[in-house]
């Protein structure tokens, strides 16, 4: 299970993610650059750092690497999400105290994701919700 990004991590993937396409170090360092100071090797030890834990993949090209994401954001978060839910004794509380914290937006979301969800082959709505 992934442990959750630090903040100059998720920064970097949070860029890395929404370009969706491969960059390289100089392109995350420019952007970070509108936010904060940052010294070029410490955005490539982190890009480094983020494909030794499998979070980015590489390709050289000339005497640079071009960067992408092995897996997607919302992967990421279903799997934070799974993990500080298997981590509960209680997991039905846990759940209940979870929607409890949701939005009106993250609950419009929840309905969504679960008219299209099928786990083992059973669609997780009732009739009432079809």
């Amino acid at each position: 299970m992934p442990r959750p990004l630090g903040e100059l991590e998720d920064a970097v993937m949070t860029r890395v993610w929404q370009w969706n396409r491969p960059v390289t170090v100089r392109e995350v360092l420019e952007d970070l650059r509108g936010e904060r100071r940052i010294a070029y090797t410490t955005v490539m030890t982190v890009m480094d750092n983020l494909h030794q834990k499998g979070w980015l993949r590489r390709e050289q090209q000339g005497r640079a690497y071009r960067y992408e994401p092995v897996s997607t954001r919302a992967a990421y978060s279903a799997a934070l999400m799974n993990e500080a839910w298997s981590a509960s004794d209680n997991a039905a509380a846990a759940l209940v105290a979870f929607f409890g914290m949701m939005s009106p937006e993250q609950v419009g979301a929840l309905r969504d994701a679960l008219r299209v969800v099928q786990v083992n082959g059973v669609r997780l709505t009732g009739p009432e919700e079809r």
